[in-house]
């Protein structure tokens, strides 16, 4: 099954962005810590180089992605022309309090009352913008949900005589090119349930996760990783909670949403769905098929 979601109003979105960018400083691009390629949207970097604006990369929900994985990450992006990469919970005041900072080191020169700092905030629906934006401003004034697309216009404020911030509403890309950031983003709650099959999603990270996070699964779920694969993880899930259908049998849509709602709220411990290197791997293996599709075209 390959993911796809644009939902209606993010076209009306995109092209508002697009006029924000034009009077923008900074663009704050926040990206889910634990997958922040799978979540970086195609669409906010077309903008930004057209505009030639600088970019403050907020790996959001970190206290949830593996250290490791993070650190790699914010090297990775640091590398990039134009680009800060810093790591952040967005509940954790102190951490977000550095961002206007971060944003003036890449805008210097706009830090005064004639030009104060222009900052907007963008990236895809659920990686936790809105809440990064009540704490800047330190109120609630952008309304917070678990579930994608919840913000849908745009808020300006002013954290200070020389600073100036914009909220946007969660902006997807027509068509995701790579099943496997589908896949990320679904797990991650990011994409509307209505677009998802639920135990297709839940077999991705369960297979994902043997590879990667095996002992996590024996730790939450007594399940040994030896021989199984994703399908006999959400099946082992199911017996081991005791979940089963009217007939009896194991109900893997219940025990689907047990591993996927697990990862989400940080149970299974800090995982990181991909890295730099899995993800080159990834465009690698990617690039190869389609040689090879071409070839035999």
């Amino acid at each position: 099954m390959a993911i796809q979601w644009f939902p209606g109003h993010m076209t009306s979105a995109r092209k508002k962005a697009a006029e924000t960018m034009a009077v923008t400083d900074v663009v704050i691009e926040v990206v889910d810590a634990r997958l922040p390629e799978a979540s970086t949207n195609p669409l906010v970097h077309e903008l930004r180089r057209q505009r030639q604006r600088p970019c403050l990369k907020v790996l959001n929900k970190s206290d949830l992605a593996d250290p490791a994985a993070t650190r790699a990450w914010i090297a990775w992006y640091d590398r990039q022309p134009g680009v800060k990469a810093v790591a952040v919970s967005s509940k954790n005041a102190g951490e977000v309090a550095r961002l206007p900072g971060l944003c003036q080191g890449l805008a210097p020169h706009r830090n005064d009352n004639v030009k104060p700092l222009r900052m907007m905030i963008m990236g895809i629906p659920n990686v936790g913008k809105s809440t990064l934006m009540n704490a800047l401003v330190k109120r609630r004034i952008a309304k917070v949900g678990d579930e994608p697309a919840v913000t849908k216009s745009q808020q300006t404020h002013q954290l200070g005589v020389r600073q100036w911030i914009t909220d946007t509403p969660g902006l997807m890309w027509p068509k995701i090119e790579h099943d496997s950031d589908g896949y990320m983003l679904a797990a991650s709650h990011a994409i509307g349930r209505n677009a998802i099959i639920d135990e297709e999603v839940a077999v991705f990270l369960a297979d994902l996760l043997l590879a990667r996070y095996p002992q996590r699964l024996a730790e939450r779920y007594g399940l040994a990783a030896d021989g199984l694969d994703g399908v006999a993880v959400v099946e082992g899930i199911a017996r081991r909670r005791a979940l089963r259908t009217r007939g009896g049998d194991p109900d893997l849509e219940k025990a689907s949403m047990v591993l996927l709602q697990d990862y989400r709220d940080g149970k299974l411990g800090r995982i990181s769905l991909e890295t730099p290197q899995t993800r080159q791997a990834m465009l690698a293996r990617a690039a190869a098929s389609g040689d090879a599709e071409g070839r035999q075209d």
